[in-house]
């Protein structure tokens, strides 16, 4: 495989100084550009840039540096920003390969992303993140690692395809480009002091990096512990007042702004309301699916939503740049322009659209002119990545049908999963449904559906029942091997023969998404890799994933991305009720709990 060689500073430390002081000749100049200088927080007019060997040699007047080889970029009446970073993704939600979510990812001016690679982690284990993350470091973007943290997301609630533990943990922060520890979901572990959590900390910390979080409560209590025992930042943030009392407590807070999920309209008030020290504040993106990636931008668009809700440009640029770099201690590479850091580097017309026409990373043009400049290597992933839905039997009808405890009764209490758009969050909701020759039956009078989880690493034939409401499904049936995060296999539909069709059409596919109505797909984004990305280019990915937008809406649904909604149906670390294979889990209590309501 091919990969990108970048040059440490240790290594052309010498060579960048001779430049700088004009003994040698730089490789590129950048001229007469207005640099948004991170740093000062100011806008510098008539700046050049020098860069030689993929790094910055000089940023001022740089005419004494160019020669006669060196090659010349006029950026008159363009801004000079950094390269942007993403400090929290997950590369498999854009249902892309790292190799093609990077292309997508420069075009739009990202040129370094923190992935958490912990939903491959729970299909494979460290295997799987091994392999995106050698994936990534060959790659023109910066891909830097968080090794998954919570894999499965909870012990004793769902079953994954694998596990981590803390000796994993302790050898993937020996790896080179691995930068912190992925999300902690587990928040009542980390409080309560169990010791696969504390252990994955502590590991952490003694080498000197990143311990990311995902803290969902209300509880300040809870909350004092999670930091006191050594998480430092989180994106699970959602309302003003919640990011005020983290930034108070010390946090780092991540901003997050996704397809599905939009919280910074609410969150970002704490910097154009409370006027806080934006210092500790990132932008990210969390999950993105393809068409947000093709019609509104990756990182570009998160700092221009911060811009839309009246941050000022520069500010926002911080956030998205070397607020992240210092957070995740790399900002001696990335996050700034600065003699001496690698020549990451935006050309952009206007702050407030934040579209970038030409985009450099270790110092070559990567993206010019409406299209990519570069030829990006190609990464193999083994067969094994490809095998990786495993049931036990074909499904049959039946069994999506949930029997009740009640004899003879005509009508039944349960409990319900009512999903909210836009949101990752679920609330409990409670239905009255009928009971008929013993089993439960979903009411789309109620836009009740029923809803199953099938195990799909083991092929044990585990099938969990439950019931879904807020989707808005009127027929047919859809299925999916993105489940966060054990990501075995959801099913849900008005049909309970469409049910089954789904989920024996998706297994036969390798897993991914589909939408079928009448035993006749509709749609359907076919994941090879791990039943959670496509082995195929953005572009026939996004068609795919439009075409299943467009299915979910003549099965009835309004919401938007409901897919995303979907995948998320069965995160047991995010309240209210979930599914997993094991049953419905009530994360507020942190157990399964019975579907049937007892009188």
């Amino acid at each position: 495989m091919n990969t990108v060689k970048r040059s440490k500073l240790t290594e052309v430390s010498r060579q960048l100084a001779e430049v700088a002081a004009g003994a040698r000749k730089a490789d590129l100049v950048v001229k007469n550009g207005t640099l948004v200088n991170v740093y000062t927080g100011k806008l510098q007019a008539n700046t050049d840039v020098a860069i030689a060997f993929g790094r910055i040699a000089y940023v001022g007047d740089a005419a004494h540096t160019i020669g006669e080889r060196t090659a010349v970029v006029d950026a008159a009446g363009r801004f000079i920003v950094p390269g942007l970073l993403d400090g929290h993704m997950h590369v498999e939600s854009t249902m892309l390969s790292v190799t093609e979510f990077a292309k997508a990812a420069l075009a739009k001016g990202t040129t370094g992303v923190f992935m958490d690679p912990h939903e491959i982690a729970n299909v494979f284990g460290a295997e799987g993140v091994r392999w995106m993350h050698e994936e990534g470091q060959g790659l023109p973007l910066k891909v830097y690692t968080t090794f998954p943290s919570c894999v499965p997301a909870t012990d004793h609630l769902e079953d994954a395809g694998a596990g981590l533990d803390v000796a994993d943990i302790e050898d993937g922060m020996t790896w080179d480009g691995v930068a912190g520890l992925g999300e902690v979901m587990n928040f009542p572990g980390v409080v309560y002091g169990d010791p696969k959590m504390t252990g994955e900390i502590a590991a952490t910390i003694r080498a000197g990096k990143a311990v990311t979080g995902h803290f969902p409560s209300e509880e300040e209590p809870l909350l004092q512990a999670y930091i006191a025992a050594g998480v430092t930042s989180c994106h699970e943030t959602v309302t003003k007042e919640q990011g005020l009392l983290k930034l108070q407590l010390g946090m780092h807070l991540m901003i997050r702004e996704g397809s599905a999920w939009h919280d910074v309209k609410e969150v970002i008030k704490v910097v154009t309301e409370d006027h806080v020290y934006p210092g500790n504040i990132m932008l990210v993106t969390d999950d993105v699916y393809p068409q947000t990636l093709i019609e509104k931008g990756h990182m570009n668009h998160v700092v221009r939503r911060a811009i839309e809700e009246g941050v000022d440009p520069v500010t926002a640029i911080q956030m998205g740049t070397i607020n992240t770099a210092r957070y995740f201690r790399v900002d001696g590479d990335v996050g700034g322009i600065a003699p001496g850091k690698c020549a990451d580097l935006l050309l952009i017309g206007s702050l407030e659209r934040m579209e970038p026409s030409t985009v450099i990373a270790d110092g070559s043009v990567v993206y010019d002119g409406g299209r990519l400049r570069l030829d990006f290597p190609e990464y193999a992933y083994p067969e094994a990545a490809r095998r990786s839905v495993h049931l036990a039997r074909p499904l049959e009808a039946r069994d999506f049908a949930l029997p009740s405890a009640k004899r003879g009764a005509a009508e039944t209490r349960v409990q319900v999963i009512r999903v909210i758009e836009n949101s990752a969050r679920t609330a409990r909701a409670e239905a009255r449904l009928a009971v008929e020759d013993g089993f439960i039956r979903p009411s789309l009078e109620q836009d009740v559906l029923t809803l199953a989880c099938v195990d799909r690493h083991r092929g044990s034939g585990e099938i969990s029942l439950a019931f879904a409401q807020g989707f808005g499904l009127k027929r047919g049936a859809v299925a999916s091997t993105v489940a966060h995060d054990s990501h075995n296999l959801l099913v849900m539909g008005a049909d309970p023969e469409d049910m089954a069709f789904a989920a024996n059409e998706l297994a036969r596919l390798g897993g991914g998404m589909i939408a079928v109505l009448d035993g006749q797909v509709l749609a359907a984004v076919p994941m090879a890799i791990a039943g959670l990305m496509s082995d195929q280019p953005l572009e026939v990915v996004v068609e795919q994933v439009q075409a299943l937008e467009e299915a979910w809406r003549t099965l009835g649904s309004p919401l938007n991305a409901p897919f995303m909604t979907f995948s998320l149906i069965a995160l047991p670390v995010i309240p209210e009720l979930r599914i997993t294979n094991r049953g419905l889990a009530d994360v507020e209590q942190f157990k399964l709990i019975p579907v049937e309501i007892a009188d």
